[in-house]
């Protein structure tokens, strides 16, 4: 009865599938850099065809791979292309995407040493490096999660418990119903994903001092309110439309003297630290308590990837601590169960591994770098062409003012049909702009070029 609704046999029937998902897969990768990267209206309307009521027997795998490709494939956005601008997304390197299948391949659950050894394991040095590579404190840990905005969801625990403790208060215990009340710091400019956080956390949306921000976006040290032992006070290593990065350097020596506890949120920005060029746009985040990274972004590892970084791991462990009859974590050595909100975890840290085993420092020095200049490029074009760019371009953040809000909005929605490349729309500071984010390790200078001749010709 199993092998009959597995509809698998034998493992050559696993390596016979497998290698169809290869074919697949490769025809879609030797395809995605000359396709549009919206794709087509009838391509959307297809994934109709994988609907319709539940299967009543089990479907030949062959069958349903052979669908998947058939009508999911054409409906993707190219990311993994080197002319997708759209959001911070970088595509994946080939070691991590490979990886990846592995990990499928392994079905490990990565929370406990007991449960898989290799994945623990793997992921403790692939945390490490990551470590070293952001310049952070020797005894740095944390969690690999499924994103920044689970890593900032993490750190901002961290913070609640350490704090409220110090006060003396057991927040995981006792709840925040009478608990000794926290201040929120964040940048008038802070990314959503922290917002989100803080009201998953019960500290609240709204409840949060807002502090002015410059022209580029970046927190100004000198409008910074009365900061003390109970303050999380939130900074931002690049910002998601400008790039910008908050004065570190100026703001934590006062905050650290205060005793708030420092949260970076620096989904794509804190690996400038990896880029001899740009490290020192990272300059005194080191000096914060907790930080927040994704590493779908500039290291190109794919999804499912962020990292929660701790100065005192025992922090986190104190929020996210589990306890049950049937769980005997390993003493002597990190359980990610203790550090993330999982019991139930795919072993993503080993994809983390793969990319930056790949890449090395200077492999991912050179995507900060080589993604940075392709953004300055786009820049001077737009420019030379007469259209307003909003931003000092410190990185790889582009915003583009076409004219009046309305001829901005048409001129991405132009873009985005017409498909050599794909921007989104943002408001910066009241302007409706086109935004720019290059991410991707496989974005060539001839992929900058066509995509910059069809910006301009959009824009006329």
């Amino acid at each position: 009865m199993a092998d009959t609704l597995t509809g698998l046999t034998t493992f050559t029937d696993h390596a016979r599938i497998l290698e169809h998902a290869k074919n697949a897969a490769v025809e879609y990768l030797n395809g995605v850099h000359n396709r549009s990267i919206a794709p087509a209206a009838a391509a959307i309307a297809a994934l109709d065809q994988l609907g319709g009521p539940v299967p009543e027997s089990p479907s030949d795998p062959d069958a349903v791979l052979a669908l998947l490709h058939q009508y999911g494939s054409p409906a993707t956005i190219a990311n993994g292309g080197g002319r997708y601008f759209g959001f911070v997304n970088g595509g994946c390197v080939p070691a991590a995407m490979a990886a990846g299948w592995m990990v499928n391949a392994w079905d490990q659950n990565a929370a406990m040493h007991v449960q898989s050894p290799a994945a623990v394991g793997i992921e403790e040095i692939a945390i490490e490096w990551v470590r070293q590579l952001l310049g952070l404190p020797d005894g740095t840990a944390g969690a690999v999660v499924t994103g920044a905005t689970m890593a900032n969801f993490c750190s901002l625990a961290a913070a609640r418990h350490a704090l409220l403790e110090r006060a003396g208060w057991d927040a995981e215990n006792d709840g925040l119903y009478g608990a000794p009340e926290l201040t929120v710091v964040v940048g008038e400019e802070a990314h959503s994903s922290v917002i989100k956080a803080l009201g998953m956390l019960g500290l609240g949306r709204r409840r949060v001092l807002r502090v002015p921000v410059d022209g580029e976006g970046r927190m100004r040290a000198d409008a910074l309110p009365h900061l003390n032992e109970r303050t999380i006070l939130v900074l931002q290593a690049g910002n998601v439309n400008t790039g910008a990065f908050d004065p570190a350097a100026a703001i934590c020596p006062e905050a650290r003297a205060a005793g708030a506890w420092i949260h970076v949120d620096g989904a794509f920005g804190l690996w400038a630290a990896a880029s001899p060029k740009y490290a020192h746009l990272t300059h005194g985040y080191d000096m914060a308590d907790s930080w927040a990274t994704d590493a779908h972004k500039w290291p190109n590892v794919g999804y499912d990837c962020g990292i929660a970084l701790l100065r005192e791991p025992a922090a986190l462990r104190g929020a996210m601590e589990v306890k049950a009859a049937y769980l005997h974590p390993v003493e002597e050595v990190r359980e990610p169960v203790h550090y993330n909100p999982e019991l139930s975890r795919r072993a993503r840290g080993v994809e983390l591994w793969a990319g930056l085993r790949s890449l090395g420092r200077a492999g991912i020095a050179e995507i900060v770098e080589r993604t940075s200049r392709h953004a300055s490029h786009f820049a001077e074009g737009l420019r030379a062409a007469g259209f307003r760019v909003l931003n000092k371009v410190a990185i790889n953040q582009v915003l583009v003012d076409f004219g009046s809000a309305e001829k901005t909005l048409r001129t991405v929605a132009a873009l985005q049909e017409e498909g050599t490349c794909w921007c989104g729309s943002t408001v910066w500071q009241g302007h409706t702009a086109m935004r720019i984010s290059v991410s991707s390790w496989a974005t060539t200078d001839e992929d900058v070029e066509r995509s910059l001749a069809a910006m301009i010709a959009a824009g006329r």
